[in-house]
């Protein structure tokens, strides 16, 4: 499986109503798209829940690269590169998935930390601490799921989970309002860690 997100950072005084209307018209397009786990369409506000930016940041699970390359070559990311520029997307093979008490429920709130691994660390025992941290945010109350990811071309580990409401102390990073989620094939998710 690869995780896949990219950022749009808008300027301050932009009318973030245009992000709300245009997932709010154009969310459900990927609702049935092929070999997509799911998409949580992120949004951050200036000024809230310690956000410094504002931004569109929607974030992916694919459960194919065929999935994710028709994506990235098809319209509909032709059409967000016609909006906004071409992003840059960022690509983290996922370590672990985890499903939460609350997956059955539509999420509000997402939280993305990332984690450099260090040079020195052994990478199979680092590895498992990272898949750990899935399972772990995954069992706390309001969890509708976790995932944990690597970049091993620069050694960057990501943590994404799903909330119900609010995301919990122990959920550290970025916090994200979920406008939208896309499930085609969440159900096809591999559960556990990826190896």
């Amino acid at each position: 499986m690869q995780a896949t997100q990219y950022e749009i950072t808008l300027p301050a005084d932009y009318d973030m109503g245009v992000i709300r209307h245009r997932v709010a018209s154009k969310g459900h397009l990927l609702d049935a798209f092929p070999g997509l786990g799911f998409k949580a369409y992120l949004m951050r506000e200036r000024g809230r829940n310690g956000s410094p930016v504002n931004q569109y940041a929607p974030f992916y699970l694919w459960n194919t690269d065929e999935g994710m390359n028709s994506f990235l070559w098809g319209p509909g990311f032709r059409g967000l590169v016609g909006d906004f520029g071409r992003p840059v997307v960022q690509n983290w093979t996922a370590l672990a998935y985890a499903e939460g008490g609350a997956s059955a429920v539509t999420p509000k709130v997402a939280v993305r930390r990332r984690q450099q691994i260090p040079e020195s660390a052994p990478l199979p025992e680092f590895a498992d601490e990272l898949a750990d941290e899935a399972t772990t945010l995954a069992g706390l109350e309001g969890a509708v799921c976790a995932l944990t990811a690597v970049d091993p071309r620069t050694w960057e580990a990501v943590h994404f989970s799903l909330w119900e409401d609010r995301a919990p102390r122990q959920a550290v990073g970025d916090v994200f309002e979920v406008l939208h989620l896309s499930t085609p094939e969440r159900a096809k998710v591999t559960h556990g860690r990826q190896w």
